[in-house]
């Protein structure tokens, strides 16, 4: 594989990275892409057992983003209809405020939804923060997962 390939991958596996962090990029489908065109050119078996690899992992994160952080929401006895409205709040903010009106209005569809279910602004906000947490939780599984498998790319890269 040439360098200029090499760097396309790795810019490609950089989108996926911040595509993890940026709302509506899918990541970790972006970062097993690069690990893909990177195996199907180089066609050796270190290539072949990093995408295995690669490939077990984010299917690993697929299960782990949705296990973990809904089991607290459960237990805090947040609804899915809360995550609902925070994201469609968080769709139409968008485009109102592009980019950060996401986060904001994820945040604020959160709120009012369960300011509306619970009924006054302690409890609204206290079950706002275990949602927010929930979902940085995934957020922070799916980096994990996404790091790792290039952390291997890069190693088979360099022992390559």
């Amino acid at each position: 594989m040439g360098t200029w390939q090499l760097v396309l991958v790795g810019l490609v596996m950089l989108l996926g990275l911040l595509g993890v962090l940026v709302p509506g990029v899918p990541g970790p489908p972006v970062v097993w892409a690069g690990v893909l065109w990177w195996s199907l050119t180089e066609q050796t078996t270190l290539a072949w057992w990093v995408l295995m690899g690669a490939t077990a992992v984010l299917l690993l994160n697929q299960v782990l983003k949705w296990l973990l952080p809904t089991r607290h929401m459960k237990e805090a006895g947040i609804p899915w209809r809360t995550l609902y409205v925070g994201g469609a709040v968080a769709f139409v903010g968008f485009f109102v405020v592009p980019v950060v009106g996401a986060v904001i209005g994820f945040v604020a569809g959160l709120y009012g939804a369960e300011r509306v279910r619970l009924g006054n602004h302690g409890n609204a906000w206290a079950s706002t923060r275990v949602a927010m947490r929930a979902i940085g939780l995934s957020v922070l599984i799916e980096l994990f997962a996404c790091l790792l498998v290039v952390g291997a790319w890069v190693g088979a890269v360099a022992a390559a």
